[in-house]
């Protein structure tokens, strides 16, 4: 009841910005590099847009000291 959506909303950017269909390649190494190459991509732009905000030196809760 209680699942997280957070998953599903990657998926769908990357479906509709991204306009990403159906995998190119053919087979399950070939599949899981494409789908790492889909995931660093969406990363880096999630990345570049927290640059362009200037939001990257803040946390959300204060990181504790080793």
């Amino acid at each position: 009841m209680n699942r997280s959506i957070q998953v599903e909303g990657a998926f769908g950017i990357l479906k509709n910005d991204h306009e990403f269909q159906r995998f190119l390649l053919r087979g399950k190494n070939k599949v899981k590099l494409e789908i790492l190459l889909l995931c660093m991509g969406y990363n880096l732009n999630k990345l570049h847009a927290k640059i362009q905000s200037d939001r990257t030196g803040s946390h959300l809760f204060e990181v504790k000291s080793a």
